[in-house]
């Protein structure tokens, strides 16, 4: 094999390995304000990202299977406990999965942060997701100010993420 049909062969299996495929949407994008969406929520009502203006928005795409998603859960939680407070919100975005599922790992890890399910990846698409977890820092305005793909995220590197938007 050629050194181009190694790279090729090696990237192919890395989108594989890595989730689900998609373009990216420029308008969410570091530096852009994040599209607004609509998705049902684990108790059925809808949860939009509008309502969570103001705040500090971590917006996590994740699945249950998903080992690197599993990984950084606790975390999530243990850093929404302790700075919601002070503006911070976590949004769990699930990728595909039935609500008896998603509501299992919720209760598993003891998740209290609001779960929204993306059950199309319609979404994920939108915001142009193309591995597990994908994560957006969104600012109080709107604005995304990081991506990050893969994981998983620690409870430093989180706060390290949101510790200067929310003063």
């Amino acid at each position: 094999m050629r050194k181009a049909e190694v790279i090729l062969l090696a990237l192919a299996i890395a989108l594989v390995a890595g989730g689900c495929g998609g373009a990216a949407s420029v308008g969410n994008q570091k530096g852009n304000v994040a599209a607004d969406f609509s998705l049902a929520t684990l108790d059925g009502s809808a949860g939009n990202l509008r309502d969570y203006r103001g705040k500090v928005v971590v917006l996590n795409f994740w699945a249950s299977w998903c080992g690197p998603c599993r990984a950084e859960m606790p975390d999530m939680q243990i850093v929404y406990s302790e700075l919601r407070d002070r503006g911070l919100v976590v949004v769990g975005v699930n990728q595909g999965e039935a609500r008896d599922t998603v509501a299992a790992f919720a209760r598993e890890f003891g998740l209290s942060f609001p779960i929204l399910l993306d059950e199309t990846q319609s979404i994920a698409r939108k915001y142009g997701v193309r591995a597990y977890p994908t994560t957006f820092i969104i600012g109080r305005d709107g604005v995304i100010h990081n991506v990050i793909v893969g994981g998983p995220l620690t409870r430093s590197a989180i706060r390290r993420e949101v510790e200067g938007l929310l003063k």
